[in-house]
């Protein structure tokens, strides 16, 4: 059995993805914002299970290829299942991207929800930037977590009786602080690909908002809910004196810790199949060009 946290994770991974994007939204990107109308060789950091490459390929050119790294023993055996029944030029390679090499060799380098697990994401970057030819580019999909918890949409409940905003923003930045782990990871990136070299940097923001309707499909709705849950929405707790002394340990005060606490426990009581919700993700989608040499991919 695998002792790679992500590899017990592959069923959440499928299960929320969907809460991030519109197709239309990934194909508008792919056509009119990086004009990628010529075959493209792809390198994926972190993939996964492939969801970028199943999210993307079918809106690339023919011919384009997609490599997968992952540390995972059993995403990327999953990954190879997957994409094994399709009709893509596909590579996937087992490795701690932290210490394998790759050859400078693809005309785009990846990331979805990676960087803000890196305790050293500016090392990351540049290997990804190494990994690209000159003139092409690097792609970032990740989080701001801080926009995530304000983007809630509640009926009959205010936002701040279940989200504390001040709180969890000092919380967030005492944890990256301390262990380099930044989920608000997704705001800060178009300065580091910037500090890094990149010419052209640019940010988008995902443009999905999920709508838990209660007028709805019943079986939509329920699915909705789920992928909702697993989101962490109204989670529910453990044992409420272990909770508070681990936000304690990470950098709140008692009285703060035992806030958010109550704030968490209440959207678990709250929230359920019968709310209307909406809830808006705002990834930050944020790219640039590596630029050794002038080129016509800009």
């Amino acid at each position: 059995m695998s002792e790679y946290y992500w590899d017990s994770t592959i069923e959440y991974l499928r299960n929320t993805r969907g809460l991030y994007y519109n197709d239309d939204y990934l194909e508008f990107l792919v056509q009119n914002v990086w004009k990628m109308n010529t075959p493209i060789n792809i390198v994926d950091y972190g993939c996964g299970y492939g969801y970028l490459g199943l999210k993307l390929l079918p809106l690339l050119p023919e011919g384009s290829t997609y490599t997968g790294i992952d540390k995972g023993k059993d995403l990327i055996m999953e990954a190879r299942e997957v994409f094994d029944k399709l009709p893509y030029s596909t590579e996937f390679i087992q490795g701690d991207i932290e210490d394998i090499f790759v050859e400078r060799q693809y005309d785009v380098a990846i990331c979805h929800a990676f960087l803000l697990h890196m305790a050293s994401p500016r090392e990351i970057l540049q290997k990804m930037m190494d990994s690209v030819l000159d003139g092409g580019r690097v792609i970032c999909f990740e989080p701001h977590w801080i926009a995530n918890t304000a983007n809630y949409g509640f009926d009959g409940i205010q936002h701040s009786e279940v989200v504390r905003l001040g709180i969890l923003q000092k919380l967030y930045e005492t944890s990256a602080k301390d262990s380099g782990k930044d989920g608000n990871i997704g705001m800060r990136l178009p300065i580091l690909l910037s500090q890094l070299g990149l010419r052209n940097v640019e940010c988008r923001v995902s443009d999905k908002v999920n709508f838990l309707d209660q007028n709805m499909d019943v079986a939509e709705k329920v699915r909705l809910f789920q992928s909702l849950r697993e989101e962490g929405i109204g989670q529910e707790l453990e044992d409420p004196v272990k909770v508070v002394e681990q936000m304690v340990q990470r950098g709140l005060s008692v009285e703060e810790a035992q806030a958010q606490y109550a704030a968490e426990l209440k959207l678990f009581q709250v929230f359920n199949s019968d709310s209307w919700l909406t809830y808006a993700p705002n990834m930050k989608i944020s790219y640039g060009t590596v630029g050794r040499e002038c080129s016509d991919l800009e």
